[in-house]
């Protein structure tokens, strides 16, 4: 198995263009992983408190307009 060590060495000896390309690959990734654990969240109900608190700003006049 390759060590972290040797993927940052592999990683700085990359052309721009490569170093670009992997840079977006990894973003995505990063980004694709953001939206399973929000969608898992809001799933196992652990975003609820947000909703409620929502809710309650909105009843209580304390929301303002975007």
């Amino acid at each position: 198995m390759t060590t972290v060590d040797e993927i940052k060495s592999a990683i700085e000896s990359l052309p721009e263009d490569k170093f670009a390309q992997l840079r977006k690959w990894f973003s995505e990734k990063d980004w694709e992983r953001w939206d399973k654990e929000i969608e898992e969240d809001v799933e196992s109900g652990k975003l609820d408190f947000l909703v409620e608190e929502a809710k309650r700003d909105k009843k209580e006049g304390k929301l303002e307009e975007l």
